[in-house]
């Protein structure tokens, strides 16, 4: 049995027509980079892939990038911006095995 709530309530709690949506992102690098290399690499895909348009990333690096893409400011991440990342990924001949994950409520 569902529960009746008010705007603001639902609103605080991300639920109905406030909540947001943002998807789970992995890919790999074809060839190892040296640690100075992999830290300029990550600075690069966070601020043209994901701050340029807006988004916000939460994750990290372990063999694989592998993290969490989230709107910014309220709201959810559209098909627009995931062809945008998709774009930048693919202009990398450097990334392999690309993986973006179904949108999924981000405050789950």
């Amino acid at each position: 049995m569902s529960k009746r709530r008010s705007k603001r309530l639902r609103k605080k709690l991300h639920i109905g027509e406030f909540q947001e949506l943002g998807f789970h992102l992995s890919f790999s690098l074809k060839d190892e980079l040296d640690a100075e290399s992999l830290e300029a690499f990550i600075d690069e895909f966070i601020l043209h892939a994901i701050e340029n348009n807006g988004l916000v990333f939460g994750g990290g690096f372990n063999e694989e990038l592998n993290g969490f893409v989230a709107l910014e400011k309220r709201g959810s991440v559209t098909d627009s911006h995931i062809a945008k990342i998709k774009i930048w990924l693919d202009s990398k001949p450097n990334i392999i095995n690309i993986k973006f994950g179904e949108l999924v409520d981000s405050w789950v």
